[in-house]
């Protein structure tokens, strides 16, 4: 049986929101345009450009001049040899090749698997945040078992296929289609809810309200950043309400993410006979990063991503491409020139993991123990400065290092996931010894993968201190004076000592 509709607490909202419309974010509608059509380029160039047809980086761009040879071209001839050359480097299909029906096929039956375990799974109702209107909204959870009965059916399949099970084999065989194939949801899904926000009136029970950066009045902008701050359907037929938001940001994408990374690491297996140290400890670092966000689902609800941000372009790509597409880099790099790091170097990068994560982790919990109930034994202890508002800012134990000390965590997990490939890319040529088989090596590439194996983490150190100015402006906005105060007592702002 379905479970019944029950996403809505009994308060009303009684008012205007308490937050006027503010600024532009990420460069305004210009910025906005160049992240919304640069952004999908990007995540082809990486899987092109890094490929498993020539090697990573594809041969030409390490020495570009080649490219527009011979000398005696004009330079339209010039360009257009160049682009025969990448075309043949990198496996270029055409236009017509980067979507198939079996990759779209399988991408809605993803999207339909999820819904289906959100639906029929047990689940636990919790309360979100208050919301500026008023009244509070209510979230089904139950990601982490959905993840559990996902991972145990491919599992099983590999036990009993190994790395010819069929999720493994449909991922590497569509790996490009099945990119199109989010873009293109990503797009649909960032129009559908702009359109449907023009819907939502001030005072409506159903606690619908704009985001306080989504209703600039510019439609590019606004489609981009997020319209509604909670846009949510009801299931037709089953009775059930699915806050998209909350829905997209934890499920297909997230453990998408690790799907990926599991086909790659079959497709290791596949290919040389065996599972190399450096991909085991990515797929797993990575692993425990999303098992540990889905197990805590509750601690969603308090993020900037759910209490302030629309739901738009930048979360519902951010969700379904960037993080499972760009993410999994490292073992899909792996899964073709595989790595062995020996014990030594194992034992430092999981250090780096297991400290990255005690950090991420220890703080979090902290935070939202605090949150929960402030006189917890294990947080009874802690200093604080209460605002004008009544919230209550932790001024000792992790969050007096540092106000955004949990990005550090997350940060370092990040080197865990780039250290492994060590700094060589690679070459496959055909085989001398063996006609009509290839090799890889790494002859003269050494160092020539770094921006492509590594491009994560200072992309991950990038976002965070994006996202920690946007917090910093936001509690500022809300706080006053009192964040001033704050800021004197924690000095910090994500590195103690250094920034």
């Amino acid at each position: 049986m379905a479970p019944k509709k029950s996403t809505k607490s009994a308060a009303v909202p009684t008012g205007p929101s308490k937050e006027e419309a503010h600024g532009y974010e990420f460069g305004g509608p210009i910025g906005a345009a160049l992240i919304s059509f640069g952004l999908p380029i990007a995540c082809y160039a990486f899987a092109f450009l890094c490929n498993d047809v020539t090697g990573c980086p594809a041969p030409s761009l390490l020495s570009p001049s080649k490219l527009f040879t011979p000398p005696t071209l004009s330079r339209q001839s010039g360009w257009q040899h160049a682009i025969d050359v990448l075309k043949q480097e990198t496996g270029w299909p055409g236009f017509a090749g980067l979507i198939n029906i079996e990759a779209t096929v399988g991408t809605l039956a993803w999207y339909g698997l999820s819904l289906m375990l959100y639906v029929l799974l047990p689940a636990k109702e919790v309360e979100g945040t208050e919301l500026k209107t008023g009244g509070r909204l209510m979230y089904r959870m139950n990601s982490f078992t959905s993840a559990l009965t996902i991972l145990g059916i491919c599992a099983a399949g590999t036990w009993a296929l190994g790395p010819e099970f069929q999720v493994w084999t449909f991922i590497n065989r569509n790996y490009i289609q099945l990119l199109t194939a989010n873009i293109l949801t990503s797009f649909f899904l960032a129009t559908f809810v702009y359109v449907r926000s023009f819907a939502v009136k001030a005072g409506n029970r159903d606690l619908r309200e704009l985001a306080a950066g989504g209703h600039s009045g510019n439609m590019l902008y606004d489609w981009f950043i997020g319209r509604e701050l909670n846009p949510r359907i009801t299931i037709p037929f089953l009775n059930t309400e699915v806050d998209i938001k909350a829905f997209m940001e934890l499920r297909p994408g997230l453990l998408g993410w690790i799907i990926l990374d599991l086909a790659f690491m079959a497709k290791q297996y596949d290919s040389y006979g065996y599972v190399t140290d450096s991909i085991i400890i990515v797929t797993v670092s990575q692993a425990v990063y999303v098992i540990d966000a889905l197990y805590n689902e509750p601690a969603i609800l308090t993020t900037i991503d759910l209490t302030t941000d629309g739901f738009g372009l930048m979360l519902a790509f951010g969700d379904l491409v960037w993080v499972p597409f760009t993410y999994s880099l490292q073992a899909k790099y792996l899964s073709v020139h595989p790595v062995m790091l020996g014990p030594f170097s194992f034992a430092a990068i999981l250090g780096v993991q297991g400290l990255g994560y005690y950090i991420f982790r220890a703080s979090n919990s902290e935070k939202n123990a605090f949150r929960t109930n402030p006189n917890d034994p294990s947080v009874a202890h802690l200093r604080y400065i209460e605002t004008h508002t009544g919230s209550k800012l932790l001024t000792s134990g992790w969050w007096g290092t540092a106000r955004h000390i949990n990005y550090l965590g997350d940060w370092l997990m990040s080197w865990s996931y780039c250290l492994p490939t060590l700094a060589a890319g690679y070459k496959i040529v055909p085989s001398i010894m063996t006609p009509g088989t290839r090799l890889v090596t790494t002859d003269g590439m050494a160092g020539a993968a770094i921006p492509v194996t590594y491009f994560f983490m200072l992309y991950f150190a990038v976002l965070l201190i994006h996202r920690e100015m946007r917090d910093e402006e936001k509690c500022r906005r809300k706080y006053g004076k009192d964040w001033e105060r704050y800021c004197d007592k924690v000095r910090w702002r994500i590195v103690p000592g250094i920034y």
